[in-house]
């Protein structure tokens, strides 16, 4: 038994041997604390790919990204209510934690957090609940369409890396101003983590992929790709020269435009290194380019790196 009298947890396998069928579900802030009092952890590399769950192969090539570089990989499954600002929306998120555990161990995941929402926020009525916000981050497009979002992400993050103190973290391109925000985070915060950002996997046809994407109807999902066909004539414009963040807002404007099923929220030219929106274009650093639509009850989200 451990020290503190609670039964001791079960050996974690070697390093990089996956773990098929061998995954270990923590669904407590204290459970996860017993193992690391354990000293199991200790020493070890741990690579925690954060998630909240509907998982795909973006999600997935996050997984072989962190297997590859890591002693412990671990995944955190959990819908965080905080960075929702629509109810429905919360209600609408698919929630397929049995079909994501079997994903996730036949990956080579060796741990698995998935908390309630009480569990990563013990409420009390009537009591202060902290939050943590990064300032700037509130006047960016995207969060002028969600207002809140980004300070429930940025409490989740700080959370996530708190209770489980990885190395390093694994991140997706394709939420892009989220891996702004978890680097800025971590320098802020001084987390002793690296933060490491996966390129955007996609279909075939260009549509990013994304665990909202199956609300799509059929004809819905056939017009999906003009968002990522949006940012590439955004691309090509640039690369022919173009340096008018105007002009290059307009270019992919005109493609939603054909599409009379998609309403464009925005289109956003954004510093690369910490979000903020660019009003002239050719100085020094990459530069993001960002787009919203909503499709019928969908949105979706995309974005490129210029050079």
């Amino acid at each position: 038994r451990a020290p503190n009298g609670h039964a001791s947890p079960a050996p974690l396998a070697r390093p990089h041997e996956p773990q098929r069928g061998g995954l270990r579900l923590v669904r407590s802030i204290d459970e996860w604390r017993q193992l690391q009092r354990s000293g199991e952890l200790a020493a070890a590399r741990v690579g925690l790919v954060p998630t909240m769950g509907a998982l795909h192969a973006g999600h997935l090539r996050l997984v072989e990204m962190a297997r590859e570089a890591s002693d412990v990989v671990v995944a955190s499954v959990f819908v965080n209510p905080k960075q929702f600002n629509k109810a429905d929306d919360l209600a609408r998120y698919p929630r397929t934690l049995e079909e994501d555990a079997a994903k996730l161990a036949a990956a080579g995941v060796d741990l698995l957090f998935a908390p309630s929402a009480g569990e990563m926020y013990p409420e009390e009525e009537g009591s202060p609940q902290p939050f943590v916000d990064v300032s700037g981050f509130d006047l960016l497009p995207e969060a002028r369409h969600r207002p809140g979002h980004f300070r429930g992400v940025a409490t989740v993050v700080t959370k996530l890396l708190n209770i489980l103190q990885p190395s390093t973290v694994y991140f997706g391109q394709k939420d892009g101003l989220q891996c702004v925000l978890a680097r800025r985070l971590v320098a802020g915060l001084n987390f002793d983590t690296e933060v490491v950002v996966g390129d955007t996997v996609r279909e075939p046809d260009g549509l990013a992929m994304s665990s909202r994407n199956v609300h799509l109807s059929q004809e819905e999902r056939e017009a999906a790709p003009l968002v990522y066909t949006a940012l590439l004539k955004l691309t090509e414009a640039h690369k022919a020269g173009e340096r008018s963040p105007a002009a290059l807002r307009a270019c992919a404007a005109a493609v939603i435009a054909s599409e009379p099923r998609m309403a464009l929220e925005y289109v956003s030219l954004a510093a690369a290194d910490d979000g903020r929106e660019l009003e002239k274009l050719g100085g020094a650093g990459a530069v993001m380019a960002s787009i919203a639509v909503q499709l019928g009850e969908t949105r979706l989200i995309d974005n490129v790196l210029l050079p």
